[in-house]
């Protein structure tokens, strides 16, 4: 099988660091950078235009640092932090970058983190690519808690779910329940190729789209954003399909 292609963007303020990586990236046909930010202010309007798999992100930048930049992501791509500060290992793998690399780095050791990113997109790929036979039949319904009340819901009638703070509302084809549980819980009950989560508070059924314009997708009578950082996989499902 193929090497999947890597799109990467690059964020630091040393022009030499950015050199490093990019002469790196030669080495690996594989591997593309994007783009090269100087700050993290920058890199925002480059991960809402492009599709960014990877970010090599530095730490002490001016007006943003990296580790600020990286808590204003929702949904990030993989992140391998470049920095000459050890100090913040820690804070980097809370944020669950994939390595820290320490300048100067060697091409052996940046190797070694690009074969980690390979092995995460590898199976991030393949969540997406799966056969429809292979999804369990015993995902053909969930029990769902909604007050004193659990409720069996039968995949095939879900619509779509919609996060409301600590709570969830799952539009079904003739209710709707509201139940106390977050969306990443709900998310981690649904097979994942029927049931994309296209946004921060949203989760549709991908059998149920009608229409699919621009950033939005409709559903009934309800259209339904598709958010930028969760675009490039569900563009990605739906080519699959």
């Amino acid at each position: 099988m193929d090497r999947m292609n890597i799109r990467c963007l690059v964020i630091d303020d040393e022009p030499l660091a950015q050199r490093v990586i990019e002469r790196y990236a030669e080495n690996l046909a594989h591997l593309e950078i994007v783009h090269k930010c100087n700050n993290a202010l920058e890199a925002i309007e480059i991960l809402h235009q492009q599709e960014i798999h990877l970010i090599f992100l530095d730490i002490n930048m001016p007006r943003l640092s990296g580790i600020e930049f990286l808590k204003t992501l929702k949904n990030p791509p993989l992140v391998i932090i470049t920095t000459a500060y050890a100090e913040y290992a820690v804070q980097g793998y809370e944020l669950d970058v994939v390595d820290y690399l320490m300048k100067p780095f060697a091409f052996e050791r940046f190797l070694k983190a690009l074969q980690k990113v390979e092995e995460l997109l590898k199976n991030k790929d393949s969540v997406y690519s799966e056969p429809k036979e292979r999804e369990r039949k015993e995902d053909s319904f969930i029990f769902v808690k909604s007050s004193k009340k659990t409720y069996k819901v039968n995949l095939s009638e879900i619509l779509y779910i919609e996060a409301l703070g600590d709570y969830v509302k799952i539009y079904t084809t003739d209710k709707m329940i509201v139940s106390y549980q977050s969306l990443k819980n709900i998310e981690s009950l649904l097979p994942s190729r029927s049931f994309p989560r296209i946004h921060k508070s949203f989760i549709i059924a991908l059998s149920r789209i009608d229409m699919i314009e621009g950033n939005q997708v409709k559903i009934k009578d309800r259209l339904i954003p598709v958010g930028t950082n969760f675009k490039p996989d569900f563009d990605r499902l739906i080519k699959f399909i």
